[in-house]
Order: structure tokens, then sequence, then C-alpha cells
């Protein structure tokens, strides 16, 4: 197929990368000429601005857009839709609000374009291992897109399956799913993405306590000076806490076993915030969530090892660069 994609950041050069090698046509376009120029190098069509972009892709157009959550997403979809036309087709694949999806939805259905929403997760490894791709559409919109997502995902490679799940006939064991209409797919990203606020705080605790079992506080025969790094990677081969989490703070302990990179000061992207929000209007508990995204609050005063290694696991799976120690 042939598509549109725009932002080429970490995660969009890739996901182009990826296309264009499962045999797509990609059509591109970045604020930062650089980065166009960089893909067309590498087979893609640049395109100078979002309106000739438009023009360079055949009907049904499908526009796949990978920029910032908030304005720069809004200000990008809504020049794309003045300059498309009915049976077109627009894909939000960063990390919009799914409110936002729902509103945009209902807007340009009025005129006849097609908008869905995809969570994605991968991050920079995505175009090795594919993306987890959460899909929000409508069933014949999605139908469309699918050999686009079907390229994108990971497909079932070396997991092992799930006893009986092949029976389902779903498409979640390849690694994609449409889980429901227009701003679905953010939504379940988003929960996604607040359950990962939890799991990487119980890991960053846990390290903690390891690395701190040596104080000076406690009696001498109770102090242990444990090598964290061989545990993380002990806890790899066959232990129930096992994860790509824990294999990504293996490879930044073995790294630097200290993680004096990091200063332990940790942002959050916004979908945590959004997960406890849509649990305050369900009044649903997330306890763990909760405390998770106060932490990171928290970490901006104050640092501990706990921080450093949230800071290490952020840039291992999606290349965030926290402060530099020091800074």
């Amino acid at each position: 197929m042939q598509l549109g994609l725009v932002g080429l950041g970490r995660m969009g050069a890739n996901m182009v990368r990826r296309l264009e090698k499962g045999g797509h046509k990609c059509t591109v376009f970045d604020l930062n000429a650089e980065n166009v120029k960089k893909l067309v190098g590498e087979g893609a069509t640049g395109a100078g601005s979002l309106e000739e972009l438009v023009k360079l892709l055949p009907r049904p157009r499908i526009v796949w857009v990978m920029v910032p959550a908030g304005k720069p997403t809004e200000n990008t979809v809504q020049i794309l839709s003045r300059s498309m036309e009915e049976g077109d087709i627009i894909i939000d694949g960063g990390n919009s609000f799914y409110k936002d999806d729902i509103r945009r939805a209902c807007e340009f259905k009025k005129i006849g374009i097609n908008y869905c929403d995809a969570g994605t997760s991968g991050g920079v490894w995505g175009v090795e291992r594919g993306y987890c791709l959460m899909i929000g559409a409508e069933e014949d919109t999605f139908a469309t897109i699918e050999p686009i997502i079907q390229t994108l995902s990971p497909g079932l490679g070396t997991i092992e399956r799930t006893p009986g799940y092949e029976s389902t006939g779903s498409t979640a064991e390849h690694g994609y799913l449409r889980v429901g209409p227009p701003g679905a797919g953010h939504f379940v990203k988003m929960i996604h993405n607040g359950i990962e606020y939890g799991i990487m705080q119980a890991y960053a605790e846990g390290f903690d306590v390891m690395v701190n079992k040596k104080s000076d506080k406690l009696p001498q025969d109770e102090r242990f000076d444990l090598n964290i790094r061989d545990i993380a990677e002990l806890w790899r081969r066959g232990s129930v806490v096992g994860s790509w989490l824990l294999d990504l703070t293996a490879m930044a302990l073995t790294e630097n076993p200290t993680l004096s990179d990091f200063t332990g000061f940790v942002e959050d992207s916004g979908e945590g915030r959004w997960t406890i929000n849509a649990a305050i209007e369900e009044a649903v508990a997330v306890e763990v969530l909760a405390s998770a995204l106060f932490t990171r609050f928290r970490s901006r005063t104050e640092h501990t090892f706990a921080e450093k290694v949230l800071s290490a696991m952020r840039s291992k799976f999606g290349g965030h660069v926290e402060r530099a120690s020091g800074g």
C-alpha cells in the first residue's frame, strides 16, 4: 500500500523503515527537512509540506501522524483534513488524549474523512521487534488499513502461544487489535502506560532495597553487598518476575552497574495522569498506579537509586533522555 507518514522522530522514522521493508511505499513529511532528506535517501518519497504530501498520495489517501500529543497533533490533523477528501483516512499513532480522538472522529465524519487512533507501543526497538498496536476505528476503516497494521506489528514471533487461543480467530496474538471505535485505541494505550508506571516502580523499589542492604545503619552481620547487575540477569532466567522491562534493566546495569549517568530525575509523559483521571471518573481504586505517578513527581526534588532505575528503563525502551548526572 501507499501511505503518508508525518513526524519523523525516533518512532516515526523507524515505522517508515519497517513499512518500506515490508513492501509499502511511504511519502513522508517533517518540520525538520533533514529528517525528510535522510529517509528519502533510504527510499521514501519526500514532501515539502502537509498539503504537498496529500497531493502526492493516491486515493483513498491514508496519512499516519506521529507527532507530539496536544497542539502539534491538533494542528497537523486539522491542516490535513482541509486538504483531504471524502473517503480518505487519518491515523493518529501518537499519544493523544482519547477524548480528543472521539471529538475529531465526529468532526471529520461530517466531511467524510475517516479518523482512527493507534495506541503504539514498542519504542525505539519497534523497527526490529514490531509495534504492539491498539486500534480505535470503525470496522470498515480498520479493514482498509489492516495491511499496514499487519506490517508494523510483531506477528506471532517466538512467543509461546497461549493454549487454545488460536481458536478465537483474534488478531491479538499477532500483536495488533481493533479494540473498539475511534478513541478506544488511545484509551487502552493510556491504561497500558499507567500499568507500565506501576511495574517500573515495583522493579525500581526492589532494586533500591537491595542496593541499600549494605547500609552502615544496619547491624554488621545483616549487611549484604549484593551484585544487582547479576541479580537482574538471574531473574531474567525462569523467574516469575521476568519481563522485557527487566531485560532492559539488566542491560542498563550491565553497561553501568551504579547508573551514574542518571540523577534519578524522572519525567512523566501524560498518560499516567490521564489514567488516574479516568479511574476517578469511574470510581475505580488504582493505589499502585497513583503512587507510581506521585513518585515521579517527588523524584524531581529528591533522588534515590530507585529513580535512577526508572530513568534507565525509560532510556532503554523509549530513548527518553533524562537529566544527566550533575546537571
